[in-house]
């Protein structure tokens, strides 16, 4: 069984939102081989449609820098109910029965997918219970204002810390597995 791997950049007061405005500082070696081991695990991604659309937009311009040969060369599924077709290399769209879909891709052979953005596609995997981890690299910057990972409305989630590690940027790099309930 293929896990599902949530990787997020944030800020100190939970911002996902337009990264390269306050991320840059940021990335040190430390950061860089964590990243590079996250796309060394996975051989898919699963993103929702707006994250999709800049990835393919600019990704494919990027093929020679770091991640450039990974982003535009893995197998890409898009959750969405108004994206008709999708272009960049490997893609494909989800477009009905989400929760059965990403289920028989967990069932497949394979490395991690990973998901990446998308922050409405990460609360609704959390809500059916779909998220094996969730990878975050907290940036120590408040920006107040943006689109945060974890919104209003999402049902309570325990969390079990899997690893912990501050880079020497101050950038807190922590993973997390939902606890199963019952």
């Amino acid at each position: 069984m293929r896990k599902l791997v949530v990787s997020e950049f944030l800020t100190a007061d939970g911002v996902m939102e337009s990264p390269f405005e306050w991320h840059g500082d940021y990335f040190d070696e430390d950061m860089a081989r964590t990243v590079s081991d996250q796309m060394a695990a996975s051989d898919a991604l699963l993103l929702g449609r707006i994250t999709y659309e800049g990835f393919a937009e600019a990704w494919p311009a990027m093929a020679d820098q770091p991640g450039g040969a990974h982003m535009n060369g893995v197998a890409k599924y898009v959750v969405s109910t108004t994206l008709e077709k999708a272009d960049w290399n490997n893609s494909t769209v989800i477009a009905e029965d989400f929760e059965g879909a990403v289920r028989r891709l967990k069932e497949q052979e394979g490395a991690d997918i990973t998901v990446m953005g998308s922050a409405t596609l990460v609360q609704w995997l959390l809500a059916k219970g779909l998220v094996d981890e969730i990878e975050l690299l907290i940036d120590p910057v408040v920006v107040g204002r943006g689109k945060r990972l974890f919104q209003d409305g999402l049902p309570a989630i325990p969390l079990t810390v899997v690893k912990s590690e501050m880079f020497g940027s101050g950038v807190h790099h922590v993973v997390y597995a939902p606890r199963k309930q019952g």
